[in-house]
C-alpha cells in the first residue's frame, strides 16, 4: 500500500499524518511550531521518513500565500523567515521523494471536496471561519491557485471600502467582519456581558445567548450573519459554485446560528446553491495536504476508524 505524508503548518502547531492512497489516516501526530521553521520542519519530516520508509510523497499545507508550481511561500506575516522559502526544492532534495505545497485553506477545501461534505459537487468553495477568514476554491477537482498563488484569498475581498484596517494593509477586508476576530470586536463594541461573570462573552457564548433571546447578542449575531451572507452572495456572482462548505472554529457553534445564516443568504441567491457544514475539523488541512500528492483520480473513499497517534 502506497503511503504519503500530509503536513498542516499553523502558527502554533504542525500536524503530520501518514495517509494511504485511499485517504485513510494511518497515523498522525501534532508538534509545536518552532522557528526557524524550515530546518525544523525538514528535521521532523526526515524522522518520520525513517519510521515510514515507503512514503512516496509529501504534501504540505501552510498559512500564507504559496506559488504552488514553484513550491515557494510568497507571503506570510506571522512566521518570520518563512516567506520566500523554496520548500518544494529543498525538501525534495532532502527526502528524495515528491513534494507539493499549497495554502492551508486550499488543502482543507480539497479534503472536503474529495472526501467530505462536498464530494458530490464539481464547483466548491470552502470557507474556514476561525480567527480570520480563509477560503479555498475547487473547480472540477483542482485548486484554483491563481496566477501568483493568491487564488481563494476570500478573507481579503473588500467588503466595506475604507472600513477597518486589515493585517494585509488595506481597509475593509471581509475577514475583518466575518471571523472570530470580528465577533470579538462586535462583542466589545456592543458591550455584550455575561450576567453571571460580568465579563465580555466569547463568540460561542454569544450565539447561545442570542438563541436564548438576549437582545444585545441577537444584534451582534444578525450583523455578523448579514455580512457573512453578503460574502457568500458575492462569491456566487463570480463563481456560480454548486456548493459552499463552512468550517473553522466559529462553525463549532453553528447549531445556534446555521438556520439564521441560511435565511440571510436565501434572498441573495442568484442561482440554486447548497450550503453545507464541513465534515472534517482540525484534520482537514493535514488530510487535504496529503491529497496534493495522492493520485486523486484513483481515490476510493475515506474510511473512518481508529487512528494510531505517535510521537516524534
Amino acid at each position: 500500500m502506497s503511503l504519503v505524508l500530509g503536513v498542516d503548518i499553523g502558527g502554533t502547531k504542525i500536524r503530520i499524518g501518514v495517509v494511504s492512497e485511499t485517504g485513510e489516516v494511518i497515523a498522525d501526530t501534532t508538534i509545536p511550531t518552532k522557528l526557524p521553521l524550515y530546518p525544523y520542519l525538514e528535521e521532523k519530516i526526515l524522522e518520520v521518513q525513517k519510521q515510514f520508509p515507503n512514503l512516496i510523497g509529501i504534501g504540505i499545507g501552510t498559512r500564507g500565500m504559496v506559488d504552488s508550481e514553484e513550491g515557494i511561500v510568497t507571503f506570510e506575516t506571522e512566521l518570520p523567515g518563512w516567506k520566500g522559502t523554496h520548500v518544494k526544492k529543498q525538501l525534495q532534495a532532502a527526502t528524495g521523494i515528491r513534494v507539493e505545497i499549497n495554502n492551508d485553506a486550499n488543502c482543507a477545501a480539497l479534503a472536503e471536496s474529495y472526501l467530505g461534505s462536498a464530494k458530490d459537487y464539481r464547483r466548491v468553495v470552502c470557507l474556514t471561519v476561525g480567527t480570520k477568514l480563509g477560503g479555498g476554491i475547487i473547480i472540477d477537482g483542482n485548486v484554483m491557485n491563481g496566477a501568483h498563488g493568491g487564488g481563494g484569498e476570500i478573507g481579503h475581498m473588500i467588503l466595506y471600502p475604507n472600513g477597518i484596517l486589515c493585517g494585509c494593509g488595506r481597509y475593509g477586508c471581509s475577514e475583518e467582519y466575518v471571523s472570530g476576530t470580528a465577533l470579538r470586536r462586535l462583542i466589545l463594541n456592543n458591550n455584550v456581558i455575561d450576567p453571571k461573570t460580568e465579563e465580555l462573552v466569547t463568540p460561542h457564548e454569544l450565539f447561545k445567548m442570542a438563541a436564548n433571546g438576549h437582545k444585545g447578542a441577537i444584534a451582534v449575531r444578525n450583523a455578523f450573519l448579514t455580512d457573512f451572507a453578503i460574502v457568500i452572495s458575492n462569491l456566487q456572482a463570480i463563481l456560480d459554485m454548486d456548493c459552499v462548505v463552512i468550517g473553522g472554529g466559529v462553525s463549532e457553534s453553528s447549531d445556534d446560528w446555521w438556520s439564521f445564516l441560511l435565511t440571510e443568504v436565501e434572498p441573495l441567491k442568484l442561482k440554486p446553491l447548497e450550503i453545507k457544514k464541513a465534515v472534517f475539523g482540525n484534520e482537514a488541512g493535514m488530510l487535504g495536504a496529503a491529497l496534493l500528492v495522492i493520485d486523486r483520480s484513483k481515490l476510493l473513499q475515506y474510511r473512518k476508524g481508529s487512528v494510531k497517534t505517535w510521537q516524534l
